[in-house]
Formats: structure tokens, sequence, C-alpha cells
């Protein structure tokens, strides 16, 4: 029954539109949308509810699919070659029985020795050492355990598979193990897949090309989905953040598979392999408590410099006004911090721009509307020393509404 479920996810990941919308329409399921939609519509459907009739409906389309291509029974969906392995030998090892704590009873180090992880076996136009990816504030990098890779296309067809193995060190399992939870499932240390653009001009943001699908070992991992758009003309944007495998993985000596299904529209993109420590907003606030305060001396020169330089002003100014509400939450400020490279003196609350930047990463100044990335945070000692901290019994009630507040601001922003 495994092997028949393995078969038919991957005979719905090669159909087409039409493919999907007939198998979807002969359960009684919605068949609009866009395709990626389809595809995790129909591979949820195979996933929880694949019955004898429904298996015979994939194979019966799939059969159509491919009758120009072959006369032969189709037995096996068609695999592309793999890219980032190239090894005829894990296909034949692939068929080794697993266990479900331990992964394939094969020793993939004895048959890959250096070649493990990616590194020695990947032809060299794939590898792609001079792309980097940004730096994220919410994750320290610990380890690198796949190089930057180029997704190359084995054939004409507009879905692909980029298959991959690695292993993880006993050191790298001990912290995983080891690490706290950040929310029940979910540790702090991680291991993360990576995408972006294969371009080396400069680091690039995480950016998943279309389709995609990841599978790691026998399992698909949730991918972040689209946020509607409510503009007319406008296409629904999706978050383009790291992907957590660490849930799906093999915590132990053996080795894990990853596959990258993808679409190829002509575009390049690479893909990257991290262990990770995921922080949170409140050990940034502390940092940049730590190390992010500009002396209330320099904060007070920064003012009369502004004003000397006022080329609007015909009589002289001896003060500037600067509100004491944040413009995200309208609230009183807490820590009172802007972006170095903001040419205004109006600050924004820390605690909460860390906080919305925790849940939907913008790094948006909520002033200016310019970049305001963690790097270029500074808290203004001044102000900071203007008047005493928000009481406690205030800050249990304050978020909610913060949140709320932030998204209505970033919708009229955006629209």
């Amino acid at each position: 029954m495994a092997a028949e479920l393995v078969e038919a996810k991957n005979m719905v990941m090669s159909f087409r539109v039409s493919d999907l919308q007939m198998l979807l329409g002969f359960v009684g399921r919605s068949k609009s949308g866009l395709k990626h939609e389809l595809v995790t519509r129909a591979l949820q459907l195979v996933q929880f509810d694949c019955s004898p009739e429904l298996f015979k409906k994939i194979k019966e389309l799939y059969e159509t699919r491919y009758a120009k291509k072959s006369s032969e029974p189709v037995s096996q969906p068609h695999r592309p070659l793999d890219p980032l392995t190239m090894h005829s030998t894990y296909e034949r090892a692939s068929t080794v029985p697993r266990t479900p704590l331990t992964g394939p009873n094969i020793d993939y180090p004895v048959l890959y020795g250096k070649y493990l992880n990616g590194l020695g076996r990947l032809p060299a136009k794939t590898l792609k050492p001079e792309v980097r990816l940004v730096k994220l504030p919410f994750f320290n990098m610990l380890d690198e355990l796949l190089k930057p890779t180029e997704l190359v296309p084995q054939n004409n067809e507009k879905l692909q598979e980029s298959p991959c193995i690695f292993a993880l060190t006993p050191r790298q399992v001990e912290l995983i193990r080891n690490s706290r939870e950040l929310q029940p499932g979910v540790k702090a240390v991680q291991v993360v897949l990576r995408i972006c653009y294969s371009d080396t001009s400069s680091p690039q943001e995480d950016q998943y090309p279309p389709n995609i699908a990841v599978k790691v070992n026998h399992s698909y991992c949730s991918v972040p989905g689209y946020y509607p758009s409510n503009k007319p003309g406008v296409e629904p944007k999706r978050p383009c953040r790291p992907i957590n495998l660490t849930h799906l993985m093999y915590l132990s000596s053996a080795t894990n598979r990853i596959t990258v299904t993808w679409g190829n529209y002509g575009k390049s993109y690479s893909v990257a392999l991290y262990l990770v420590r995921q922080l949170t907003s409140s050990e940034l606030l502390q940092r940049l408590k730590t190390i992010g305060v500009k002396h209330p001396e320099l904060c007070k020169a920064l003012v009369k410099e502004k004003l000397r330089l006022d080329p609007d002003s015909e009589i002289a100014t001896t003060g500037v006004r600067v509100s004491l509400i944040c413009p995200l939450v309208k609230m009183r400020l807490s820590v009172p911090c802007r972006a170095e490279t903001c040419a205004h003196l109006q600050c924004f609350d820390a605690v909460f721009y860390l906080q919305m930047n925790e849940k939907k990463p913008t790094w948006m100044c909520p002033v200016c509307d310019k970049p305001a990335p963690y790097d270029q945070l500074i808290i203004d000692g001044h102000l900071r020393h203007q008047w005493a901290p928000i009481q406690p019994q205030r800050q249990r009630w304050r978020w909610q509404h913060a949140w709320g507040l932030w998204r209505r601001w970033r919708h009229n922003g955006q629209h």
C-alpha cells in the first residue's frame, strides 16, 4: 500500500492543470484555483483518502497523459534525472527497505564517502558558491549543509524534480535534540531549506520558484501559502521564508533525501541547506538594548544638526516636536527606535516592530515607509530617558491591539 501511495503522489506531481481538474472533478472536489493549489489539493486527497477507485483514476489519467510517449504499460511514473546527485547508484539503493526510526537500511557513507551532502558529486556548472543569501535577523547560521546549488532542468517538462541526499553529524543531531522548543514540536535549532534566484550581483532574498513542493524522505513539507490580495488585477503574494525540514528528518546517522519539485519557466534558482538557530523577538530586543542604544548626547547633537541644516526655515528654530505616540500601534512609546538611515527624528516602538516582523517580515519603517533592517536599528537614548517605562500590567493587552493596527496600516499602505 505504501508503494502505491508513493506511486500515486509521483503521478499526481506530473499532471497538468487539465489532468488535475479531471481528477478533482472525479471525486467532487473544487477544480478552481492556480496550479499549485490544485496540486496541493490532489496530494492531500491521495494522502488521506486514496481509495482503489481513486488510484485507478490517477493511473488512467497518467497513462493517457504519456500514451504518446511510450507504448509500454506504466508501472511507475517517469522521474527526471537527479541534477544534485547524478548517481544511478542511489536509484538502485532507494529500493532497499526502510525502517521508520532509522531510515534506509543501507550504508550511504560507504557508497558515497566524501560525496555525502552534495558537495563533491555535483557537476561544476551546478554549484553556485558565488550566490549569497541575505542574512536573516531571526536565524543564526550554525553550519552550511549544502552550498548554494543551481536547480538544473533535465528535460523540456515544465515540472522538474531535483533530489539530493545528506546526513547529519552526531554533533548536529545533539544540537537539535538538546535545543529548546519555541512552540510544541518546533525546535530552536533547525535544518532549513532556502531558495533564491541564481543572481551573483548582490546577496539574494528568499524567492520560491513556481509550483514548488518539498518532499523530505516520504512526506511533503508545508510551504507558506499566498497572502490574499483585495486589489483587482494584483496577484496574491507568497511570503518566501526558510522552510523548516527538521520535523520530517531522521535525527540519527541515517541519510535523508530531499526532493524539490519546481516549475521550469525560464528563471534560474539555487537551493541551499543550513543548520540554524531561530531567535525570538525578545532575544533580538535584548541584543538591540545591549548594542544598539545611541548615547543621549549624540541624539541631541543630531537634533541640533537637523535644525541648523533646515533649508525651509526662514527664522531661527530652537526646538523640534517629536510625538511620543508610536505610529505602529497608536500608543505610548516604550522603547523609542528608528533606523540610522531614516532622515526623520520620529521614533517607533522597537518591541512591537520586532514582534510584527517576527510574524510577517517586511522591515519597513512605519514613519517613512523605507527599509529599516534590524542591523540598522538604533534606540534613541535621549527619548528613552524622558519618561519611565510603561507599567507591566498594561503590556498584557497591548499586543492584540497592536497587531490589528499593524495589519490595517500595511493594508492601507499597499492598497
